[in-house]
């Protein structure tokens, strides 16, 4: 079993504190089970080293034909708002009538941009934004299909968008086929712009689901190829260009801190950090939010890198309020319970997941990492506290088997 797992994590391209980690345990456990000194009887680590390793039958890893029944969680999250969505995305008609109106461009992304700003400001943004969706997708798909010229090109920026924020909006919620469809899409409507700010977006979204999906590898070539796109024009670039080249930066560094490439991803969030300190104090991109508040992210890299100490000494200075995103400030606080779960503070991490949940309740409801350690907290929080260890996991949603 354990050259069985070692076989996988390999083939993802995964480092043995990443996956351990994704486990709620060390790097020292993984290394013993891969070796063959310690035996794996947990059926819940079972699960979830195969939920990590995307295997959805635990035949693969146990090598026992008898497990082939026991099919994996997929970690897919119901939402009321995705088969609506799904079928604007996958059930593309071939012919659509001319509108009765041309379809505007500027009023398209106008559309978009608010959709965007809701994302980051709603305490229900998922549930707010899948009901804008449908509507969006057809219609931008509708304007690039009769508008011409550079108001076609327009159009296509804006479809770019729009998928982007599907991407996003669906996260976790999605099957696999309509992320990857809805990745590919913004990406070449991007392309078929020509506008090198909308293909570094749009290759940022692609990023971050080949990092979820377990190809960290790829999403870095994606990261670097969009930089090296967006690197000559820095010097004058409008500041929307500057911004995306910095998220790429930061993206890059969490993902070098989850395969535990410390060197790397301190060396990317140095980079990210210049480009912040380049552009306006009160500059923000609309749909990544780079700019000054490039700590919310150093958080996160120690967190990754297991440093708990450093992400918690860093927290401690940070005044969350100066994130313009309630999606954001939510996730922080995610990563700011993840580093106390790290020092085995069960009572801290209880405190922060509750201002987690108040904060961006759907950002703790529909996130892995938050749910993870809403369940940990469930199962083993101090026995005075489990009354509301059990009242938040009864409000994120989580099940014994989750």
């Amino acid at each position: 079993m354990g050259e069985r797992i070692r076989a996988l994590r390999e083939s993802r391209g995964m480092s043995r504190s990443v996956l351990a980690g994704m486990c709620n345990r060390g790097p020292d456990w993984l290394k013993k089970i891969e070796s063959g000194d310690r035996e794996l009887r947990s059926h819940t680590l079972l699960l979830k080293l195969a939920a990590a390793l995307s295997v959805s039958d635990l035949s693969v890893i146990t090598g026992n034909a008898s497990d082939v029944a026991a099919t994996v969680p997929t970690g897919r999250l119901n939402h009321p708002g995705l088969p609506r969505i799904w079928d604007a995305v996958m059930t593309r008609p071939l012919l659509i009538g001319q509108p009765a109106v041309p379809p505007d461009p500027a009023q398209l992304q106008g559309r978009v941009d608010q959709s965007w700003r809701l994302w980051h400001s709603s305490e229900h943004n998922r549930t707010e934004v899948c009901a804008l969706l449908p509507d969006l997708i057809r219609d931008a798909e509708a304007a690039v299909r009769f508008l011409d010229g550079d108001a076609r090109r327009a159009a296509r920026v804006a479809l770019s968008d729009v998928y982007r924020l599907t991407g996003q909006a669906t996260a976790y919620i999605a099957p696999a086929e309509l992320a990857w469809v809805v990745a590919d899409r913004a990406l070449t409507a991007a392309q078929d712009a020509d506008d090198p700010s909308a293909i570094a977006a749009a290759a940022w979204n692609l990023g971050n689901i080949l990092r979820e999906t377990a190809y960290p590898e790829e999403a870095l070539r994606v990261v670097v190829e969009a930089s090296d796109l967006i690197r000559p024009h820095l010097e004058t670039a409008p500041e929307d260009w500057r911004g995306i080249y910095g998220a790429l930066q930061l993206h890059a560094a969490v993902t070098y801190a989850r395969d535990g490439a410390e060197g790397d991803a301190w060396r990317c969030w140095d980079k990210g950090n210049q480009v912040a300190k380049s552009l306006p104090v009160s500059y923000v991109h609309p749909s990544t939010v780079f700019g000054r508040a490039v700590d919310f992210h150093q958080v996160s890299v120690h967190t990754d890198l297991r440093k708990a100490q450093k992400a918690l000494g860093l927290a401690d200075e940070i005044d969350p309020e100066i994130m313009p995103s309630t999606e954001r400030k939510a996730r922080l606080w995610v990563e700011v319970a993840r580093g106390h779960l790290q020092r085995g503070d069960r009572t801290a991490a209880l405190m922060v997941m509750k201002i987690a949940y108040q904060t961006g309740a759907e950002t703790v409801r529909f996130t892995p990492s938050a749910r993870h350690v809403v369940a940990d907290l469930w199962r083993k929080a101090p026995r005075a506290l489990r009354p509301e260890a059990a009242q938040l996991a009864e409000l994120v949603g989580v099940s014994e088997a989750g």
